[in-house]
């Protein structure tokens, strides 16, 4: 049991070195470890030695390490057998919801799109027994790979001591007030659960979400109100489990995910994603808020009515005012301007034929035109444009480590890479671990242009879960991995991830070669591109 004492440096097992404490919780505490043999971060929790449910917390881990939906957190190892317990997981970087709530309330359809996720992958972990009962925005991740993570199903739970008579209906509930706090920045729950204002209310009730903050559509906010298992008007009936919740929010329009859920810190977001700004909640028993009317600036007096002011020295006069508008008085400089803009047309003129003539001048041997004006025609030996080229064919590969390990979907999903649909992708199985769970070294697609080609650049789209995966890419005349030269190796990240060589590659083959899995431990890679010069 937990015995020992546990300071930075400490190495468990023999390969999780303990780096830096994240936080501590109920007689357990967080760190940020190192998987010395797999070398990558891993979170490890660790217990005081007098913590009284060490071996329920280890049960509930290796229940969880069964899950395998990539958007709930994966937890590798936990054991309790020797001087210290400890459950080892998956290091998720990114940005809680709580943070993001912080600055300023997500735009709805962002918002119904990141609960979306989660109300999907906490009915995955229903449907395979288990429930979190502890969800606030601390627990709901954007990852720095723009994927969903979810934390501390099963475990949280144990940890704290909660247990429910219908976990499904706490779970969803739970959702229901991260979707109430993600449009309005307001928390419809207990104070203790998360950092943000309270939701205003009235008669003990939390308004609508519609009511505190404007641009929540009278769909998002009927969905939220059955999610929180609120009164409604029209007879609808509650959510009450997470598989309903995900079902309602596929009927309302949701906005695509941006790498981050939230505009950067410190940094405004675009006019377009810009999310409503958060007002004042209203006082208990106020009306509906009225829209907001944009302050309108005064309009400048008529130009007639407002002498011009005389140029700065070295400018030339401005403009001449147009034509439905007098003019001011004391005409001497207006009617000097139109000479001189003249005069500046002209020179412009001048200068732009000039460029123009230099540009397109020359003899036949560079293509210019010849003495009658006339343009030869071009060069045999020119180069053809970059152009996005055909892939004729393209075949699924793994490297088996033993024999007897084949991965046959590798080899049936291969031509989703160039069908052209958005929808489709070429994957592998799910494996234990990110290493094939030692049964492969590599998986990966052979893409065949027909014909040797210059190949300038590559455009690889990524699902989420396909994020954090080593790719190496190759290009070669023969379809033969060790004969193809390695012109890009780089960790993956969820969207459109373009590979330039840095100079044209001739070959007639691409090779996309996965030597190391996702944290979903699946390689999966949506459509593939390829742009260069053909013959």
């Amino acid at each position: 049991m937990s015995t020992s004492i546990i300071e930075p440096g400490t190495r468990l097992s023999g390969r999780y070195r303990l780096e830096e404490r994240v936080g501590r919780s109920g007689g357990s505490t967080l760190w940020k470890a190192i998987d010395e043999i797999l070398a990558r971060a891993v979170a490890v929790r660790t217990f005081d030695p007098d913590f009284p449910r060490v071996g329920e917390v280890v049960t509930a881990a290796r229940a969880a390490s069964r899950l395998t939906d990539p958007r709930l957190t994966q937890v590798f190892d936990a054991d309790d057998s020797g001087e210290q317990a400890y459950v080892v997981s998956e290091w998720a970087a990114g940005q809680s919801l709580e943070a993001m709530l912080k600055r300023a309330p997500l735009e709805p359809g962002r918002a119904a799109t990141l609960l979306y996720e989660a109300a999907e992958a906490i009915a995955a972990a229903h449907a395979a027994g288990l429930s979190h009962l502890q969800l606030c925005p601390r627990h709901l991740l954007w990852t720095t790979g723009g994927t969903v993570k979810l934390l501390g199903v099963a475990v949280d739970a144990v940890l704290a001591d909660v247990r429910s008579e219908d976990p499904a209906l706490e779970d969803t509930r739970a959702l229901g007030r991260m979707l109430y706090a993600s449009v309005t920045a307001r928390w419809p729950g207990d104070p203790a659960e998360c950092d943000l204002p309270p939701a205003p209310q009235a008669d003990g009730v939390c308004r609508a979400a519609r009511q505190v903050q404007a641009g929540v559509s009278a769909a998002l906010d009927t969905i939220i109100c059955r999610a929180l298992g609120l009164p409604l008007p029209n007879g609808q009936q509650p959510l009450n489990t997470p598989a309903e919740l995900a079902a309602a929010l596929r009927t309302v329009p949701r906005t695509p995910l941006p790498l981050f859920a939230g505009p950067a810190a410190g940094q405004a977001p675009s006019v377009q994603n810009r999310p409503p700004r958060p007002r004042p909640a209203p006082a208990a028993g106020a009306t509906r808020p009225a829209p907001v009317v944009p302050q309108q600036s005064p309009q400048p007096a008529p130009p007639a009515a407002r002498p011009q002011p005389r140029p700065a020295a070295g400018y030339p006069p401005p403009a001449p005012p147009a034509p439905t508008v007098a003019s001011p008085a004391g005409g001497g400089r207006d009617g000097l301007s139109r000479p001189l803009l003249a005069v500046a047309a002209a020179a412009l003129t001048v200068i732009v034929g000039v460029g123009a003539w230099a540009l397109t001048r020359g003899d036949g041997n560079q293509g210019g035109p010849g003495a009658n004006g006339s343009r030869p025609p071009a060069d045999a030996t020119q180069k053809p444009s970059v152009r996005k080229l055909d892939i004729k064919n393209a075949r699924g590969l793994y490297e088996e480590r033993q024999a007897g390990h084949p991965d046959p979907t590798v080899i049936k999903t291969a031509k989703s890479v160039h069908d052209g649909k958005d929808g489709t992708i070429w994957e592998s199985q799910t494996y234990a671990n990110p290493s094939f769970g030692n049964y492969l070294r590599g998986v990966g697609v052979m893409l065949d242009l027909g014909s040797p080609a210059g190949i300038e650049r590559i455009e690889v789209t990524v699902p989420g879960a396909g994020a954090g995966a080593t790719l190496e890419v190759r290009v070669g005349d023969q379809d033969v991995r060790e004969r193809m030269r390695r012109i890009d190796e780089r960790t993956t990240t969820s969207g459109t991830i373009e590979i330039r060589p840095g100079q044209v590659i001739r070959g007639r083959y691409v090779l996309l070669w996965i030597t190391k899995l996702p944290v979903s431990n699946k390689a999966q890679v949506g459509e593939v591109t390829v742009y260069g010069r053909p013959g």
